[in-house]
């Protein structure tokens, strides 16, 4: 069974960094594209970035590019997202996903994690 297990939530100041963390068990997570979604209250689940099977690949949402980056250990099995001059509306719920397919959305993902919680305040 996977599991994928996020990590590294939390509350920050505007200006702020926090670095998540995504360990996942149960499958060849070398062999899976690695994303994270967020979600705010009342909004639909975005995607933020995502990252290919070796780590040569990237792409980022307009609203985060600049500011946060996405990685991968393999050896690890864990994927990270480095988030850097955090803003208030960077404020969701962060899900990471696994993925067979670049084409990533909030409907195809091969599995999700619980959540983790970020909170920017102002």
């Amino acid at each position: 069974q996977v599991q994928l297990v996020e990590s590294g939530g939390g509350l920050v100041q505007a200006g702020g960094s926090l670095r998540l963390s995504c360990a996942v068990s149960g499958r060849t997570f070398s062999r899976n594209i690695m994303g994270w979604f967020r979600q705010a209250p009342g909004k639909e689940r975005e995607l933020v970035a995502k990252i290919s099977v070796g780590g040569g690949a990237t792409f980022y949402s307009d609203s985060v590019k600049g500011r946060f980056t996405i990685s991968r250990d393999n050896a690890k099995n864990t994927a990270y997202l480095q988030m850097n001059s955090l803003k208030p509306e960077d404020t969701a719920v962060y899900y990471c996903v696994t993925a067979s397919y670049w084409a990533i959305t909030s409907q195809n993902g091969d599995a999700w994690g619980q959540g983790t919680q970020v909170t920017v305040s102002s």
